[in-house]
């Protein structure tokens, strides 16, 4: 029987040795290979964080102590070691194990992640409350160097420091967030790790120690301790948050001994360990980004351009007339399309890192500057930005433009990383314009009347792939102006978005008008109003939560006309969305053709 066939709970890891912990490792290395080769998930991440993990479950005793990892997406060791390992071919898919932690799947998930940056402000809280209830238990924060880039992390960490709570925080060093890391904190880290002063004074130190036999054999035991007398002053302390470290984050025995020590202590301090990510997997070791994440292996490549790829055309083709453009994203080049127009324009471009709230309000002081900026942002990310787009720029009636990636349904990310929000929070604040592209095509028109009119403008996409193969133009759109592009009797659909599709598909069974809203705000009111005179309903679909969203203005513009009309909407439900495919989701929350016909006849 194999070591990992013996796992069955965080108790059994405990009962191993060093050597046989060491084996699991490797057994669950290659178990992960092979189950995320099939299930598509997150690849890179996980290998780099075997070792932290095991070392982690063989020092504490979850559920009783919490570990919180920020983003969740490098936790998968930690759900085959909590009793989950039989259901990883499920991972990410409709009715299976998350991506991420997520506290309604396990007692041993302490806090439920997706977004970057929030583990040391959960961690503490759990610590706080445990204090404040009289335990003993201890709470653990994972984060990426990456992850430590966000705001967010500064102002949990400098509550932490005034706090005196029992708080252990392990920096996963692996110089590698999901696009290349960027910024000074990243550049502090690698000069921790291979600065001259700490190179210069270990060696040193260690011939000093050679001459010392019994305190050289403590050192070499206890590498952490070396390090820690040799590194000059840091961040952390400043900050009083204890710091420990660099240590190899693969190294087990080394990982156990400093996590038993500190264990002991019971005051803010931070472990900072160095990983490589995609770790015993040669390909995702030299390419880490291409790693990240990992389509399942029997899915076949789409052929089409994806909306991200599309956004990349645009942005390339029109930096090049155009030296005013600056291409901004909080930490998502790849992600966003943006790769090649950061080898193109380096100048025109700015990775401010994972700090949405930065990105945008940057933005704003660019455009004060006279610049164009365009900010790449996800949908579900530019949440985090929300108080920084109202005061920042719609309020000061700036020129950015704001391209909304991965808006509606996602998929296999499920609810962390779904854009269900964006259409309700975007058109409640004045001086925006907001655009629901139906095709590549049309985005890419959207794009340019975004980028050559004044004012803010939000164009919104999905993930996934268009049916147009040519969509590169020069034309630009009347702002407002919606397109009838079926004519039928009775029923007229209002499509906003890429669900345009759906509604053709309908209509053809119903007879029924279908209209290319384009525009949510401002609505083509003009053409409602003569639709409302030659038909008996509407029908209303879009990708996003029916509370607020584009139904909603329609049903608002309606009332304030005073036409009486029946309106059905057709939207994402009032609950946080499921994970699994795209399609799948589509036909669940009844935004499908099926559906549609379903609403005409109710």
């Amino acid at each position: 029987m194999s070591v990992l066939d013996q796992i069955h709970s965080p108790e059994d890891i405990k009962k191993l040795d060093l050597n046989q912990l060491q084996s699991l490792a490797d057994e669950i290395r290659s178990f992960l290979i092979e189950t995320i080769q099939k299930t598509g998930g997150h690849l890179a991440p996980n290998l780099g964080t075997i070792e932290m993990t095991l070392a982690m479950h063989y020092v504490f005793n979850t559920p009783e102590d919490s570990f919180v990892f920020d983003v969740g997406h490098q936790a998968y060791t930690h759900k085959i070691l909590t009793g989950r390992r039989d259901k990883m071919a499920t991972l990410r898919q409709k009715d299976g194990l998350s991506g991420f932690t997520k506290r309604s799947e396990s007692q041993h998930d302490s806090f439920g992640a997706g977004h970057s940056s929030t583990s040391i402000s959960a961690a503490l809280g759990i610590a706080i409350g445990n204090r404040l209830h009289g335990n003993q238990k201890k709470s653990v924060a994972v984060i990426g160097d990456g992850a430590l880039t966000g705001g967010m992390s500064f102002e949990a960490l400098n509550h932490a420091g005034d706090s005196n709570a029992d708080l252990l925080i392990i920096l996963n060093d692996n110089d590698m967030s999901i696009s290349q890391n960027v910024g000074a904190m990243n550049k502090y880290l690698t000069k921790l790790i291979s600065g001259k002063m700490y190179s210069t004074m270990k060696s040193k130190s260690l011939d000093f120690l050679e001459k010392v036999p019994m305190i050289h054999e403590f050192a070499r035991r206890s590498e952490e301790h070396l390090k820690g007398m040799v590194l000059p002053s840091t961040l952390f302390e400043e900050l009083g948050v204890d710091y420990f470290g660099p240590i190899d984050g693969h190294d087990l025995p080394t990982l156990v001994k400093t996590l038993q020590n500190l264990q002991l202590q019971d005051k803010p301090r931070l472990l900072h360990i160095i990983t490589k990510k995609g770790y015993g997997l040669e390909i995702a070791e030299k390419d880490p980004c291409k790693f990240h994440g990992v389509a399942p292996a029997q899915s076949e490549a789409d052929t089409l351009p994806s909306y991200s790829h599309v956004f990349g055309t645009w942005i390339n083709n029109t930096a090049k007339n155009n030296a005013d453009l600056i291409a901004i994203t909080p930490a998502m080049c790849t992600g966003s399309g943006m790769s090649a127009f950061e080898r193109n324009f380096p100048d025109q471009y700015f990775d401010v890192g994972i700090a949405e709230q930065h990105a945008i309000t940057f933005a704003g002081g660019l455009a004060v500057q006279g610049f164009k900026p365009v900010v790449a942002i996800y949908s579900t990310f530019l949440q985090r930005g929300y108080d920084q787009l109202i005061h920042d720029i719609a309020l000061q009636d700036l020129n950015v433009v704001f391209a909304i990636d991965r808006a509606g349904l996602v998929g296999a990310d499920g609810a962390t990383h779904a854009g269900s929000f964006d259409l309700s929070f975007l058109r409640c604040i004045p001086n925006l314009v907001i655009m629901t592209p139906s095709n590549s095509a049309q985005m890419y028109q959207m794009l340019n009347t975004a980028f050559e009119t004044p004012g803010a403008f939000c164009v919104r996409y999905p993930r996934g792939t268009s049916t147009i193969e040519t969509y590169v133009s020069t034309k630009s759109m009347q702002i407002g102006k919606a397109e009838v592009v079926r004519e039928g009797i009775d029923t007229a659909i209002l499509a906003f978005g890429t669900l345009l599709e759906s509604a053709l598909e309908a209509a053809e069974s119903i007879n029924a008008t279908v209209v290319d809203m384009r525009f949510v705000k401002p609505l083509d009111k003009t053409l409602l109003i003569a639709l409302s005179k030659t038909h008996k309903q509407f029908i209303s679909i879009e990708d996003n939560a029916m509370n607020g969203g584009a139904g909603s203005t329609v049903s608002e513009f309606f009332h304030q006309e005073g036409i009486h009309t029946s309106l059905k909407i057709l939207g994402l439900p009032d609950f946080f969305t499921e994970q699994g495919s795209q399609a799948q989701l589509y036909s669940l929350y009844g935004l499908d053709a099926k559906a549609i016909i379903g609403a005409s006849q109710a």
